[in-house]
């Protein structure tokens, strides 16, 4: 199995047990549950009720982003009020136009909320819940039907009366033009038994994932905990992050011990150990018996002087196996010039690299320092221009 396929299922697998899938699937509810860790924040469970509305099947899902349900008809301005949501881990409900497989649009409540852990408070994924607008009935004061909306999912279709006859008979359209008419309606409103049912639903699914995650020893809950000092990570900084296909770790030096603060997908490969064993850790615990002091000495030093260097070192995986580390550390400044992490680049030195083509081990590490450092002076400008 691809990293990328382990890493997707890992992360529901590592957060729940085995039975959490299956009683997930016994709510009649359309959700997706997605993981902004891993690069593009794909979907990583999709709901039996989703799958049956949208027309795919989870193997088509899972692994992709919710972009794949958009269109030409989808508001912008909705989406970007969902990925602002995400950017500042908090909730949001907006209405939007997505698309079915077979192409045909349909207006939906969009109801997501952010999923916490108790270990570190961070966010470790996003519910989103999608109920689809029910039809509605418009009459004239008479009683006499005006028009009908659609059929399942769809709002407002309108339907031609027969206006000479005066009968109230509605007559047929075609198929093209319905949903032309469809993708030019401005977005209708939810009614509050739609939101309502959102809101029940979410109930349910946060019920299910609390109690399947206590007995993993990862338990989730709805709210961020109180845990000064953890140094989290917004959700922004983490996507983009994400994006590096490089074995990396992030620090921060103004927490007790320089803790790890973040850790690729790479670096967990390369080290066999799972991302709730690494976070809130020194780098440390990858030295063992017959790791150089001296290095470990420039290392200090150099985080100490807020210079980078690059040292050679030999490390220890979860298996207790060594590798020989091409290491290189590097100061990471916010927007106004201060340190605010520090970034260590890891390429395991196989005596191969050399003969790799492509971009030398050094330039791969100095690429991914420059990512980061953008990545990082990018939120903090943003976070201060945001400030009243």
């Amino acid at each position: 199995m691809e990293l990328g396929s382990c890493v997707k299922e890992n992360s529901f697998n590592d957060h729940y047990s085995v039975y959490a899938g299956e009683a997930l699937d016994e709510l009649p509810d359309s959700f997706t549950i997605t993981d902004p860790s891993i690069p593009g924040h794909p979907i990583i469970f999709a709901s039996l009720g989703f799958l049956n509305m949208t027309g795919y099947t989870r193997e088509e899902v899972v692994g992709n982003s919710g972009a794949m349900f958009q269109g030409s008809g989808t508001c912008r301005r909705a989406v970007m009020e969902i990925r602002e949501a995400i950017r500042e881990e908090r909730k949001t409900q907006v209405v939007l136009l997505n698309y079915r497989k077979d192409g045909t649009p349909f207006w939906m409540l969009f109801h997501m909320s952010p999923v916490f852990t108790e270990h570190y408070g961070g966010v470790v994924h996003f519910v989103a819940v999608q109920v689809p607008l029910q039809k509605k009935m418009n009459f004239y004061e008479d009683g006499s039907r005006l028009q009908q909306d659609f059929v399942f999912g769809y709002c407002r279709k309108e339907v031609c009366l027969d206006s000479v006859l005066g009968l109230g008979r509605v007559c047929p359209m075609d198929q093209h033009d319905d949903v032309r008419d469809l993708e030019s309606e401005e977005p209708c409103d939810a009614s509050d038994d739609e939101k309502r049912s959102a809101v029940t639903a979410m109930d349910n699914i946060f019920s299910i994932l609390t109690h399947y995650s206590e007995s993993t020893g990862k338990l989730v809950c709805r709210k961020r905990c109180s845990m000064p000092d953890v140094g989290l990570l917004s959700t922004s900084l983490i996507i983009s992050l994400g994006r590096i296909n490089q074995s990396f770790v992030l620090t921060n030096p103004h927490l007790l011990d320089m803790p790890i603060v973040y850790a690729s997908d790479a670096f967990l490969k390369l080290t066999g150990y799972a991302r709730d064993e690494v976070l809130g850790c020194n780098c440390r615990f990858l030295s063992g018996k017959n790791t150089d002091t001296s290095t470990l000495y420039l290392i200090r030093e150099s985080i100490k002087t807020e210079q980078p260097c690059t040292v050679r070192i030999l490390n220890y995986r979860k298996d207790k196996s060594s590798f020989w580390n091409l290491l290189h550390i590097s100061p990471v400044r916010d927007a106004s010039g201060k340190v605010a992490y520090f970034v260590g680049v890891q390429i395991e030195d196989d005596h191969k690299n050399g003969d790799r083509p492509g971009l030398s081990p050094e330039r791969r590490q100095l690429s991914v320092v420059g990512v980061v450092k953008v990545a990082v002076r990018s939120l903090s400008m943003t976070a201060g221009s945001s400030k009243p």
